[in-house]
C-alpha cells in the first residue's frame, strides 16, 4: 500500500510500505479521511531523521476485514478511528477498567497511522459514525474529542462563562463542544483572520487578539467583574505566556484546564492561583466520563443539526499531494485551519 513518511529534511515523502493484517481482536480500516493535527507539524519540526512508519491519528475510513474473534457484521461500517488510546490498549489494565485507554500500562507500540491507505485497530477503537455524516466530519471527531474531555474534565456546567485560549483548531472545536454542552458566554482569542471569523461562526460571543492583554479586560466586562468560571488553554508552544494569561482571566475559585501542549519550562508566580483558589486541570485526549467515551458524545454533536464544525476544513489534499498539505497547515497565511488528506 502507499503511506506517507516524513523524510527528515523538512518535507512528506509517499512510498510503497506493507499493507497491515488485522490480529485477532482487530480491523483492517481503509482509510477515507485523515487531518493534519497540530501535533504532526510541531513532532516533524522536532525530529532530525526520517519517519519508520506513517503517523496520522485524526482518522476516519471504513472497516473492510476483520481478525479472529471480530464478528464479521463490522465490515462495511463507516467509522471513527480512535487510533491512540482505545485502539491500541489492553482493555485489561487497571486504567482501561477506569475508561481512560489513553493511559494504559500496556497500549501496543509500533502501530501505523492514517497517513497511509489502510491502518488496523482493535475494535474496541472503532466509534460507527452516524449516516448524517461525510468523512470530512468523520475526521474531525478525534480533535472534538479532545475538546469534549477538556469540557467535561473542568466540569463545565450549563450557564457557565468559558475563556477559549487560541481558535486553531482545538480552539475552534473546544468552542463547539463548550457551545453544545450548555455554555452561556464564550470568550475567544484568535492570532489569524480566519481563525477569528470561525470563532464567531461556531458560537463565540466575542474574540479578542491573542497577544493583546485587553481581552482580560474583555472577560471582565462579560462577567461582572468575576472572570471566567472555566478557561480552556489550548495553545501551548514553548513561551508560556497563555498560562499565565489562563490565571489572570479565570475567576476566583474557577476552573482551568490545559489542553495545549508546553515545551521547556516555564517559571509560574503560584501565588495568583493559590490566592484565588483556581484548580489547574491537565487533559491529554479523551476517555470515558459518566460512562460515555469523548468519541461517542462527539458523534452526537457532529449529527446535531446546528453543527458546523465541518467549516473549519479549509484544505483537502490527495495522499499523493500530502507534502503541499503539510506545508500549507504550515502557513497560515494560506488561510489554513484545518487540512485533510482524504482518500477514495
Amino acid at each position: 500500500m502507499k503511506a506517507a513518511f516524513y523524510d527528515g529534511s523538512g518535507n512528506m515523502t509517499v512510498k510503497e510500505y506493507p499493507q497491515p493484517n488485522p490480529k485477532p481482536g482487530e480491523a483492517l480500516i481503509k482509510v477515507k479521511s485523515t487531518g493534519i493535527c497540530g501535533s504532526d507539524l510541531n513532532m516533524n519540526l522536532d525530529k532530525t531523521g526520517p519517519d519508520s512508519d506513517p503517523a496520522g491519528h485524526e482518522v476516519a475510513g471504513e472497516i473492510v476485514g476483520v481478525g479472529d474473534g471480530v464478528d464479521q457484521k463490522h465490515i462495511g461500517s463507516r467509522v471513527a478511528v480512535e487510533v491512540l488510546g482505545s485502539g491500541r490498549a489492553c482493555q485489561n489494565c487497571w486504567y482501561c477498567r477506569q475508561g481512560q485507554y489513553i493511559h494504559c500500562s500496556n497500549r501496543d507500540s509500533g502501530v501505523s497511522g492514517g497517513f497511509a491507505e489502510y491502518v488496523t485497530r482493535k475494535i474496541e477503537g472503532c466509534y460507527p459514525l452516524s449516516d448524517k455524516m461525510t468523512w470530512e466530519e468523520g475526521a474531525l471527531v478525534e480533535p472534538l474529542a479532545v475538546s469534549v474531555h477538556g469540557v467535561r474534565i473542568g466540569n463545565m456546567v450549563g450557564g457557565d462563562t468559558v475563556a477559549v485560549l487560541g481558535s486553531g483548531s482545538i480552539g475552534l472545536t473546544a468552542i463547539t463542544a463548550a457551545k453544545a454542552l450548555g455554555a452561556g458566554k464564550i470568550l475567544a482569542t484568535a492570532r489569524h483572520p480566519q481563525q477569528a471569523e470561525a470563532a464567531l461562526s461556531l458560537g463565540a460571543d466575542a474574540v479578542g487578539i491573542q497577544e493583546e492583554s485587553k481581552f482580560a479586560q474583555m472577560v471582565l466586562d462579560a462577567t461582572d467583574g468575576r472572570g471566567a468560571d472555566l478557561t480552556i488553554e489550548t495553545v501551548g508552544g514553548s513561551r508560556g505566556d497563555t498560562l499565565k494569561q489562563a490565571i489572570e482571566v479565570t475567576r476566583r475559585q474557577g476552573r482551568i484546564v490545559i489542553l495545549g501542549v508546553f515545551y521547556g519550562e516555564h517559571s509560574i508566580d503560584w501565588t495568583g492561583p493559590v490566592l484565588k483558589e483556581q484548580t489547574i486541570q491537565g487533559s491529554i485526549c479523551y476517555g470515558i466520563i459518566n460512562g460515555q467515551h469523548d468519541f461517542e458524545t462527539s458523534i452526537e454533536i457532529l449529527s446535531g443539526p446546528n453543527c458546523n464544525l465541518s467549516q473549519i476544513v479549509t484544505h483537502k489534499y490527495s495522499l499523493e499531494d500530502i507534502d503541499v498539505g503539510f506545508k500549507t497547515a504550515y502557513d497560515k497565511s494560506s488561510g489554513s485551519i484545518k487540512v485533510q488528506i482524504q482518500q477514495n
